[in-house]
């Protein structure tokens, strides 16, 4: 039972596959869980015939499964298994099979190689045209691709997804940030991706140098990567320097492209015919995990339904995350209010709360528009502490403002200094301003 990136035939007309994904979004929740168990129960076959991991992992799984339920007596899949077992770990076909190597960003540790057969490449790209589409780009669009085109998976897939819409796609790598600008401007781009810091950043290049980003010809911003694209604060900020309106995407190299933003901007759907989606809890009473109920925090566990050459099955993403009710009525797929709100292994306790680098991000954009900052942590008498620099330029107050608001709105007193303007690093791909003291 061969494994397929996807149930549609490769002749497939550009107007019918984005009738088939609309119709997905708006399926019924039995037709979509069918649809879901189907893909399983091929994803699974293929994976115990052709993987030995999964053979091993798998070897007294009775198939077909009759519910998706099932899928819960699986086990879980870590990062750290991964890590420990090698490349080989979940891409067992032979080494002729697979065309594409990427890798983790290494924000969280050493970075994490995976590769992609070609099959499974354009699995990839049908995901991330859910993600165009939430972005009404077609041919005669001209999408800037601000990222380096390294090894990290970034946005390659978006550049190859928008090759095959038709885009006209210009590649920033090997540019520094003035350039882009000026390669942007002049070439009419209207579509940006890059990660939402470095919207911001190239915002405030344009500012010094003069560039006005507003009468630009870009009108949308496809952002991931990290958190931002779906908190009210730093989206308003992107919009408003931009004149564009953001669009949130969410991914990981080990899934695929999972995510896309809302079209109100509040948090983002999961693309429920592509994945499957668990919300679990883990704690003292429930350390192997229990059903998260809508609205409450828990960790994301997702299984990729169309990459058969790597599949992630019941793999832990540690991304946290609170389901509600869709906004949307023409969008039935699992809505996450606020997107990835953050990371299971970001999270610091403090007295007794629980921040996340999106909580403080919130508050540091509401009121310090664009400057630079960075999250000190530090543990003293076993007691977590925190401490903020933000880059002060003409906002002398900026630190007593900031320490106000942070006391106010997350209960907890923050130290905040002042440093000077452009002091602080710049991030091209995830930012990494929290930084742990000893």
């Amino acid at each position: 039972m061969p494994c397929k990136s996807t149930t549609e035939p490769a002749t497939e007309s550009p107007s019918l596959a984005s009738s088939r994904r609309q119709r997905w979004r708006s399926s019924d929740e039995p037709t979509l869980r069918a649809h879901q168990l189907r893909r399983l129960n091929r994803l699974l076959a293929d994976a115990i015939q052709n993987q030995p991991f999964y053979q091993k992992r798998f070897h007294d799984l009775t198939l077909p499964l009759t519910s998706l339920d099932d899928l819960a007596t699986l086990p879980l899949l870590e990062k750290r298994e991964l890590i420990t077992e090698g490349l080989a770990a979940i891409c067992g076909l032979p080494a002729n099979r697979y065309v594409r190597l990427h890798q983790t960003s290494g924000t969280t540790g050493e970075p994490l190689r995976l590769v992609d057969t070609a099959d499974d490449w354009q699995w990839w790209l049908e995901c991330w045209q859910y993600v165009l589409d939430a972005a009404d780009v077609g041919p005669g669009d001209v999408a800037f691709m601000a990222f380096s085109y390294g090894p990290f998976i970034g946005f390659w897939t978006a550049h190859d997804a928008c090759v095959a819409r038709g885009l006209t796609v210009i590649p920033g790598g090997g540019m520094d940030s003035l350039m882009r600008l000026k390669v942007l401007i002049r070439c009419d781009a209207n579509l940006l991706c890059c990660t939402p810091t470095y919207a911001l950043h190239l915002a405030s290049i344009a500012a010094r140098n003069g560039l006005d980003l507003r009468s630009s010809a870009v009108s949308r911003i496809i952002v991931a990567g990290e958190p931002g694209g779906s908190i009210a604060a730093v989206r308003a900020q992107i919009e408003a320097a931009w004149n564009a309106r953001v669009i949130d995407h969410t991914g990981a190299t080990e899934l695929g492209a999972w995510g896309v933003g809302s079209r109100c901007g509040t948090g983002v759907h999961v693309i429920e015919s592509e994945f499957i989606a668990e919300r679990l809890v883990f704690d003292r009473d429930y350390p192997g995990g229990r059903r998260a109920e809508y609205g409450e925090l828990a960790e994301l566990v997702l299984t990729g339904l169309g990459r058969c050459g790597a599949p992630a099955i019941r793999y832990r993403t540690g991304d946290l995350v609170s389901a509600v009710a869709s906004p949307d009525p023409t969008n039935r797929f699992l809505f996450l209010d606020g997107g990835v709100v953050g990371r299971a292994d970001d999270m610091v306790v403090v007295r007794g709360i629980n921040i996340f680098p999106s909580s403080i991000e919130a508050i540091v954009r509401r009121f310090a528009g664009n400057n630079e900052y960075r999250v000190y942590t530090t543990t003293r008498d076993a007691m977590a502490q925190l401490r903020v620099e933000i880059e002060c330029e003409h906002k002398a107050d900026l630190p007593k403002r900031l320490a106000t608001a942070f006391r106010e709105q997350l209960g907890l007193r923050i130290d905040v200094d002042g440093v000077a303007p452009a002091s602080l690093p710049r991030f091209e791909a995830k930012a990494r301003r929290w930084v742990r003291e000893q």
